[in-house]
C-alpha cells in the first residue's frame, strides 16, 4: 500500500528559516529596516523613535531602557531644544522647565533624576537666532546664560548643580557611575572638568586654548574621549586671535575639530584624528579600544555628517554609515547591544533630524 505524502516544492525543502527583527529596544518604536543604506554592515536592523522636529543627543539611562534627548519642533509650540525623557517609541516627557534654551542631557545613576543645562534661569524667551552671514559663516553659540541642573523624576524637584555665571554644559556621567564630565568657561577658556556627583571634588582637566568639549568616560571610567579645535600649524596666531574675539562674544566655530583622548585627570591627552573638517560626538566602543563618532572630513564643509570608527591608538579608520546627509551623537547601550543616534534620513522634510536605535551587528 503507498502511503499518501503532500506535494512539496523541493526548493521549500531547503528555504531558510524566516528572519525577523528582535523586539525593538524601546517600546513602541517604529521598524526602520528599510532606512538602512547599502554599506551600512553594522546596522542589522533599525528603529525610528521620534517623529518631525529637530532632535538629538539621545543618551541612554544606565539600566538600557530609557533615553533622555533635546526636542526642537516649532509645529508643537517647541521653539528652541527642550529636555524630554523617551521610555515609549514617540510618547516623550518634558522634564526641563519649558522656559529658556537647552542642551545635553544625561540621566544619573539609578535613573531617577536627570543633569542638563539651560538658560531659564536667565530668562523665559529662547534666544534669538543667530544670523550667520552676519558671523561669516557658521557657529555655535555657547551661551553665558547656560547653567546646570538636576531634575528629580520621581518629586519633579528641579536644583542647581555648579552654578557659575557662564558657560556650563555638555554634562556626562562616567559609566562606573562616580564623575559627572563637563565643559565650562568658568576658567576663562572653554575647558573640561569633572567632579564627583554631589559637585564636590571640581577639578579643571583641561588648559590649552581652544575648545574642548562633548567628553564622554571610558566604560572603566579612566579614560575621556573629546571634541578639541584645531589651529593650523603655521597659522596659529591668526586663527587664535580669530578664536578669542569669537569667544568673547561667546560663539565658536566649529569648522576644524578634531578627536582628543586624556586620562580622566587630563593627562597623557593625544590626538587620535588628524582628518581634517568637523569631528565631533565621539563615543567609546563597548571594550574601549575603538570610538565611534560624527565627521564631515570626507566631504569638507557640507552637511553630510557620516558615523566613523577609529581605534584608540590612531589607527583602522572605518566608515560606519553611508547616509547622504546628517548621521550624528552615537552612542552605545550599556549592554552594547544597541547603538542610537541622530540622522535626517527618513524625513519628511528638509532639515527634520530624527532619533534612530540601531541593532550592533
Amino acid at each position: 500500500m503507498t502511503m499518501f505524502r503532500p506535494w512539496i516544492p523541493a526548493l521549500l525543502l531547503f528555504a531558510p528559516a524566516c528572519v525577523t527583527a528582535p523586539p525593538a529596544p524601546i517600546p513602541g518604536a517604529a521598524g526602520a529596516d528599510h532606512l538602512i543604506e547599502p554599506g551600512e554592515t553594522h546596522l542589522a536592523h533599525l528603529w525610528k523613535l521620534t517623529r518631525g522636529g529637530e532632535n538629538a543627543e539621545a543618551y541612554w539611562s544606565f539600566d538600557g531602557r530609557r533615553l533622555v534627548l533635546q526636542r526642537r519642533n516649532l509645529e508643537e509650540d517647541i521653539p528652541c531644544d527642550r529636555i524630554f525623557v523617551v521610555e515609549r517609541g514617540f510618547d516623550l516627557e518634558l522634564v526641563s522647565t519649558g522656559t529658556g534654551v537647552t542642551t545635553c542631557a544625561y540621566f544619573l545613576p539609578g535613573d531617577r533624576a536627570v543633569l542638563f543645562a539651560s538658560t531659564h534661569g536667565y530668562a523665559a524667551e529662547c534666544p534669538p537666532p543667530i544670523d550667520f552671514q552676519k558671523e561669516g559663516g557658521y557657529v555655535w553659540a555657547v551661551h553665558a546664560e547656560y547653567d546646570l541642573y538636576v531634575r528629580d523624576l520621581d518629586t519633579g524637584e528641579l536644583s542647581p548643580f555648579l552654578p557659575c555665571w557662564g558657560y556650563d554644559a555638555e554634562a556626562t556621567v562616567s559609566p562606573r557611575g562616580d564623575r559627572v564630565v563637563f565643559t565650562s568657561t568658568r576658567g576663562g577658556d572653554i575647558d573640561l572638568w569633572t567632579c564627583n556627583l554631589d559637585g564636590s571634588n571640581l577639578v579643571q582637566v583641561t588648559d590649552t586654548l581652544g575648545y574642548d568639549g562633548g567628553a564622554f568616560f571610558s566604560h572603566d571610567g579612566t579614560q575621556l574621549v573629546y571634541r578639541s579645535t584645531f589651529f593650523t600649524p603655521g597659522k596659529e596666531t591668526a586663527e587664535t586671535a580669530v578664536y578669542r574675539e569669537l569667544l568673547a562674544r561667546w560663539r565658536v566655530r566649529p569648522h576644524h575639530m578634531e578627536i582628543m583622548l586624556a586620562d580622566a585627570d587630563g593627562g597623557n591627552r593625544r590626538q587620535i584624528t588628524h582628518l581634517g573638517g568637523a569631528n565631533f560626538a565621539p563615543f567609546f566602543f563597548p571594550d574601549d579600544t575603538r570610538v565611534i563618532f560624527s565627521t564631515n572630513h570626507h566631504e569638507t564643509g557640507a552637511r553630510n555628517f557620516d558615523l566613523f570608527a577609529i581605534g584608540v591608538d590612531g589607527e583602522g579608520l572605518e566608515r560606519i554609515t553611508t547616509y547622504a546627509g546628517f548621521d550624528s551623537f552615537p552612542v552605545f547601550s550599556p549592554d552594547g547591544r544597541f547603538l542610537v543616534f541622530a540622522s535626517n534620513r527618513g524625513g519628511e522634510r528638509p532639515g527634520e533630524t530624527n532619533i534612530y536605535v540601531a541593532e550592533w551587528r
